[in-house]
This record gives structure tokens, sequence and C-alpha cells, in this order.
């Protein structure tokens, strides 16, 4: 089975932008997204994403915290536009920059439209308790809160966030959050 083992952060400034390697704009949307896992009719997420001239379907497992099952497959360019176009509820777009820290990729996403605002840094690990850079601009875990899953982010996007929402300590989950993504 395939797995990821993923940890997410919020940025602390803008000096992460002086190491950025590359940067691609992507589109993506949900088959099975938000709605059908929060009323348990899916165990996992289903989206077709976009970047640039490759396309991909992604399959991954309903849990919180940072080591989901994640199968990935290629897809033709043309079915993603459609099925972004006529089978999702949304599309949630974002630019993604690669940055280099001691060898490590950061993966930091910053969401555009109704989710503008908002820019997080993912970093992959090989295993749970693998040891990573953290550079000054690495702020706040919030690995284990599912509002910052992006599945999530298309039906309740940044722009519609509650204060205690963005605010809330790490491990914290508002009122009405729901326990998974």
């Amino acid at each position: 089975m395939a797995t990821e083992i993923e940890r997410k952060f919020l940025l602390t400034g803008d000096i992460w932008r002086q190491s950025i390697v590359r940067s691609e704009q992507i589109a993506q949307g949900y088959l099975v997204g938000a709605q059908a896992l929060h009323e348990g009719h899916a165990h996992a997420s289903v989206r077709v994403r976009l970047a640039g001239e490759r396309a991909w379907l992604n399959i991954k497992s309903a849990t919180v915290g940072i080591e989901r099952a994640e199968f990935e497959y290629p897809i033709p360019l043309e079915d993603a536009q459609s099925m972004l176009a006529s089978l999702c509820d949304g599309v949630l777009e974002k630019v993604r920059h690669h940055v280099e820290v001691d060898g490590t990729l950061f993966e930091i996403d910053e969401f555009l439209g109704d989710n503008a605002g908002l820019v997080v840094a993912e970093v992959e690990l090989p295993a749970t308790d693998a040891a990573f850079p953290r550079p000054a601009w690495l702020g706040r875990e919030v690995s284990a809160l599912a509002r910052y899953y992006n599945v999530n982010l298309v039906a309740h996007p940044f722009a519609h966030w509650t204060e205690a929402e963005r605010a809330a300590a790490d491990g914290e989950r508002t009122a009405g959050e729901q326990a998974c993504c």
C-alpha cells in the first residue's frame, strides 16, 4: 500500500521566497469530497489535479494525521480538464513553490481565490519520526487540523473562517469542525 507521511506548517514570514527553486500553478477538484467524508459515505477523498501539462487522479484515506494511504494515477490532460469543469463541486487553485532546505524539499502552497491569504508549507518524510530541517520561517504545525486539508478548503474556504478558526492552537478544533477530512 502506498503511504504518504506529510507534515503541514503555517509560515512566519516571506523570507522563504528567496529560496524558491521553481513554482507551478495547480488546480484541483474533488470527485469524492468533504461532504461525503463527513457524512460517512466514503473512506477516501478522490481528486483530480492539473499542473501545467500534467494531470492525475489522487485517492487519499480519510484519516487525520501525518500518515495516510495515498494512491496517484496519471490521466490524460483533456480528461482532467473535463472532470474539473463538470464533475467537481468546486476547484481549488494554488501556486506551489518548491523550496529546498539542507536537501529537504518543502512544498509551499500559496492559495488563490476564496483561500487567498492562506500559505501552508508541507514536507513529505520517509518515516513518521524522521528528522527534517526547521528553518526560521517554519511556523506552527497544523498537521492535525483537518480544516487545513485541501479537501476541506473547497467546502469551507479560508475567506469564510472565523477568527477562532484562524487562531486555534495546534490540536484544537473549533466548534463545528469535523474530526476528519
